[in-house]
């Protein structure tokens, strides 16, 4: 993928020099692509030399840095643009969905069918998986409680304020469960994965970071030119905001993710696949999310916890499904395809609101 690399210079020239918002958007989003693969490439070879749980942990926040920068961008561009404020808030809300049903539908997905193709049937860390779990759960209640509150006749301030606190109570979460994971039951995240002989590591621990730095500094670049050209584009292109943030730019930033956690799957290393799959739905769901919330809180811009009810609804679903597919402690290729399926059908659904 080296070759869309390319897709860097052609942004520039188009978002500085032609200032060309169609040709910006298409391109800034080309071009987070091969950058994502490199931080996915760049995580994995410092990945081998720590544990698998550290290393998915890893991979997740890495490539979590897109849907980071770009959330915060936009909130930046709400608060000083009062006429984008709208705009810029929809495409918060649904990149942050976008993000989490992208993990758990299709990288996960597109992972288990490579990984069944590959081998009849696969097995994993149940115990390990069960925690991810709930936090999900624990996610979807904090989505589905302000937009009940709405319902019930709550005013716009009360759903506000009812999400800022259930974001605090999500952060803290969230640091206990890292806690969890990487001390005090450090030992139900180990595991002795199969070798397939090629699990050395070809770079040095200091190229590997300095990769990491750079590709994450361009993709901040791109994602800055990316965000700041969505309004023009989606009226040009006659695109739905919703289809971009949910669909779009959750593609395009969770390369990193399809690449690195499809490519374990083939090897037979679920474990490091489904935490680097459903750990960055949990980031995203238990950690960047409620982080955008009080980011939005400091710059008086009034985002919530209730992202609309196709949105929600498509969470909760997205979440059961993948909990009672992973419920067995085992997977085949058919379990992706139905992941896989349930992707394409939401894709319709907001492709069509």
């Amino acid at each position: 993928m080296n070759w869309l690399l390319l897709s860097i210079p052609i942004t520039v020239y188009f978002s500085l020099i032609v200032d060309d918002t169609v040709m910006s958007f298409i391109f800034s989003m080309i071009a987070i692509m091969p950058l994502a693969f490199l931080m996915g490439h760049a995580t994995e070879e410092i990945a081998l030399r720590t544990s698998e749980s550290l290393g998915g942990l890893l991979n997740a926040t890495f490539g979590n840095a897109v849907e980071i920068i770009i959330a915060g961008l936009a909130i930046y561009t709400a608060a000083t643009h009062i006429d984008q404020a709208e705009t810029m808030i929809t495409v918060v809300q649904a990149s942050l969905i976008g993000s989490i049903l992208g993990n758990i539908l299709l990288v996960l997905g597109l992972s288990l069918l490579w990984g069944g193709i590959n081998h009849q049937t696969q097995s994993f860390n149940q115990s390990a998986l069960s925690m991810n779990g709930s936090l999900l759960l624990l996610a979807v209640l904090a989505m589905l409680i302000p937009a009940a509150v709405h319902i019930g006749g709550g005013n716009v301030e009360s759903v506000l304020n009812l999400s800022r606190y259930a974001s605090l109570i999500l952060l803290a979460m969230y640091g206990l469960a890292l806690l969890f994971q990487l001390k005090t039951h450090a030992h139900i995240f180990v595991t002795e994965g199969p070798s397939d002989g090629h699990d050395e590591p070809t770079m040095t621990n200091k190229d590997a970071w300095t990769l990491l730095v750079v590709a994450t500094i361009l993709v901040a670049w791109m994602a800055e030119i990316l965000v700041h050209s969505i309004d023009s584009a989606a009226n040009k292109l006659s695109m739905p905001e919703l289809f971009i943030g949910v669909i779009l730019l959750p593609f395009f930033g969770n390369a990193a993710e399809h690449f690195t956690a499809v490519l374990v799957a083939g090897k037979d290393k679920m474990d490091l696949s489904l935490a680097i799959a459903i750990g960055s739905s949990v980031q995203i769901a238990v950690f960047v999310a409620p982080l955008m919330v009080i980011f939005a809180w400091l710059m008086g811009v009034d985002l919530s916890l209730e992202f609309g009810p196709l949105e929600t609804a498509a969470t909760f679903m997205a979440v059961l499904v993948a909990n009672f597919i992973l419920g067995d402690g085992k997977t085949n290729w058919l379990e992706g395809a139905m992941l896989l399926a349930c992707y394409a059908i939401l894709a319709l659904s907001f492709w069509m609101m």
